[in-house]
């Protein structure tokens, strides 16, 4: 039994506990449905978010699919390029392959051209070579040739006489020396230069003190080289001596001669270590050249014979001098007979102009029929033509 207020429940009633159930039962759906508004006001605070969530979320779907729209547009537009890029590359590696290989080419011709004129230059040089040592062998067996030419008296005259000859017909005219003269005294000297008087012919004879010199320079000891000077004071003096007596004559020849040595060798050893024998010459009148000298000396005489020559000529050369002028004097009366005819010429031009200036007026006056009174000229004369030749 429970008692609610005034009013007493029995439970052992099937009706009450029924209406009880019934009530309990509702209420307890009334709770539950308040429960459940409750749940769902908050189920609805709470889904709010999350559907907000879930736009921003399908949103971002969204973009993402757009992205990867735009992404695979991109991929393809970058697989493009890639693709452009690796045959324009592929072209490129192409093109400057061909071109290295063209250059290696190149670079292979061009070192086989040189090359092969590098071993051209070669095998002319091994020519020159060759041809240089056939000289060289030639050249030896001709210092051979000139030893045994100098090591006898008659060959080694001979030797100095043809290039005494070679020296004096390169310096002095053909008709200005005579080789091989004979002088009046019978004696034959190697070379006469016909020099004016004075100071006159002068004799050149050739000679060559071989033996006396190479003594001189195979000496080792002291004596050695004494008596190797000896002997070439010896020999020069010699030289010297047969050429003051054979070779200058009084009012024959000039009043010295020349000894022509064909080394310089022998020369330069005279002049440097025996300079008493060199006075000696110049007391003897005799003069020792080389063929460097020689060929001064000669000039020397070159000159002389010039002046000689023009003096010789100088009367020849007065006597057309003097043609010369009169031919000048005369060309100058014809060039002022001739600038008289050319002044009246000109003037009797002007008078025919002045002339043809006054008929060209009269007829200018006819054709405009003027039939007027001609007035008067201011110059009624006529000018008179004059024969130029007058």
């Amino acid at each position: 039994m429970i008692q609610i207020g005034d009013i007493a429940l029995d439970l052992s009633d099937p009706l009450i506990l029924a209406a009880l159930a019934g009530a309990a039962a509702l209420v307890l759906i009334l709770i539950l449905a308040l429960s459940a508004a409750r749940a769902a006001r908050r189920s609805a605070r709470l889904t709010e978010p999350l559907l907000r969530q879930m736009a921003d979320l399908g949103q971002r779907v969204q973009g993402l699919s757009d992205g990867q729209h735009q992404l695979a547009g991109g991929l393809t537009h970058v697989a493009e390029a890639q693709s452009k890029a690796q045959t324009n590359m592929l072209h490129l590696m192409e093109k400057r392959l061909a071109q290295v290989q063209e250059g290696m080419a190149e670079t292979l011709h061009g070192s086989a051209r040189r090359t092969a004129h590098s071993l051209g230059e070669l095998q002319q040089r091994l020519t020159a070579i060759d041809k240089a040592q056939a000289n060289i062998t030639k050249l030896s067996g001709d210092v051979l040739s000139l030893q045994d030419i100098l090591s006898n008296k008659q060959t080694r005259g001979a030797f100095g006489e043809i290039q005494l000859h070679d020296i004096v017909s390169k310096a002095l005219p053909s008709d200005s020396y005579t080789l091989q003269h004979t002088l009046p005294n019978g004696r034959r000297v190697d070379c006469l230069i016909h020099l004016p008087n004075p100071p006159g012919p002068i004799c050149i004879d050739s000679k060559f003190p071989l033996e006396a010199y190479e003594a001189l320079r195979a000496a080792t000891t002291d004596r050695q080289v004494q008596e190797a000077a000896r002997f070439l004071k010896t020999s020069v003096r010699k030289h010297m001596r047969d050429i003051s007596e054979r070779y200058i004559l009084d009012g024959e020849t000039a009043d010295g001669a020349l000894m022509f040595l064909p080394s310089e060798a022998v020369y330069a050893e005279l002049h440097a270590n025996f300079a008493d024998l060199v006075r000696e010459g110049f007391e003897a009148r005799v003069w020792i050249v080389s063929p460097t000298t020689c060929m001064a000396t000669l000039n020397t005489m070159r000159a002389i014979l010039k002046d000689a020559r023009m003096r010789e000529q100088a009367g020849a050369i007065r006597r057309e001098l003097s043609l010369l002028f009169a031919d000048v004097d005369r060309l100058g009366n014809r060039v002022e007979n001739l600038d008289r005819h050319f002044h009246q010429a000109a003037k009797d031009i002007s008078e025919i102009r002045v002339s043809a200036d006054k008929a060209g007026r009269r007829a200018r006056r006819l054709d405009n029929f003027d039939f007027e009174e001609l007035a008067p000229d201011s110059d009624p004369t006529i000018a008179k033509l004059t024969n130029p030749g007058e």
